[in-house]
């Protein structure tokens, strides 16, 4: 495992390199995961590029951190590519791991040379949405909320009882770190990148997977819209977490964009 102590907090993550003629990949993770959702798709691609993971702060191994603002992970994500002294890095994330890539856009647009946002929106949801989520999680935890949210998550296939990996996954969203859920809960609900995406000058592909029930393909589809020039691509048979449902579609699509870059 490897660890690095950056803005003041601890940050795990994982480093596979490549060539330094390739390019370079940094995935950032949904809200109650960590970056183990990437692994069926970072398994396909090592050796194509130069790849970087890691658990967002309040989530996985990391430190929750004082405060965890939206910000806060926009920065963390630049600490971990400077870090590593990378390059027009490829920023492929999922939710807010999307919002915070959208972020690092504005924030360090030194450090951007694409986007590959995934299951995402300019802005998803309501303060009061997310307000009614953190009292429901202060009162009674995440567990009282489980259901509901891997019904979004994942296809109706893929949510049998008899699949380990869904147990697996229900185990993942469970035990995050609950202060730390909940403060990524209030900074969605605070963030609206509406405009950052009608001025984004870096290339960009909006993937959503069919039946994802937390960023719709409607919902994605309007963000690919305010983008100029973005792509915009579904895959069938996926539900928000496309990585874990469908990773040889998901990897074949980032390879493709990745191909079409100049």
């Amino acid at each position: 495992m490897q660890f690095a102590r950056l803005n003041g907090v601890t940050l795990h993550h994982q480093v596979i390199g490549a060539s330094p003629d390739k390019p370079t990949i940094i995935f950032v993770n949904s809200l109650g995961t960590d970056f183990r959702i990437w692994r069926d798709v970072i398994v396909r691609l090592v050796g194509e590029y130069g790849l970087i993971t890691y658990d967002k702060r309040g989530h996985g191994l990391s430190d929750v951190g004082e405060t965890c603002t939206m910000d806060d992970h926009v920065d963390d994500l630049a600490a971990v590519i400077d870090h590593y002294d990378a390059k027009n890095v490829i920023v492929c994330g999922l939710s807010v791991g999307g919002m915070i890539a959208l972020g690092l856009s504005k924030k360090r647009p030194d450090l951007v040379r694409a986007l590959i946002l995934c299951d995402t929106a300019h802005k998803i949801g309501t303060p009061d949405m997310w307000a009614a989520r953190i009292a429901a999680v202060e009162e009674e935890g995440i567990t009282s909320i489980s259901d509901t949210i891997l019904e979004r998550w994942f296809t109706q296939e893929f949510r049998s009882p008899e699949n380990p990996e869904f147990t697996g996954y229900r185990n993942m969203l469970e035990r995050t770190p609950e202060e730390g859920y909940m403060a990524t809960c209030a900074a969605i609900g605070m963030t609206d990148y509406t405009d950052i995406a009608k001025t984004l000058t870096v290339p960009a592909i909006c993937v959503v997977g069919r039946e994802d029930g937390s960023t719709p393909p409607e919902l994605v589809g309007e963000m690919a819209k305010l983008i100029p020039g973005a792509r915009y691509q579904e895959i069938p048979g996926a539900a928000h977490l496309p990585c874990i449902e469908k990773p040889v579609e998901t990897s074949e699509i980032i390879r493709a964009f990745i191909a079409q870059l100049a």
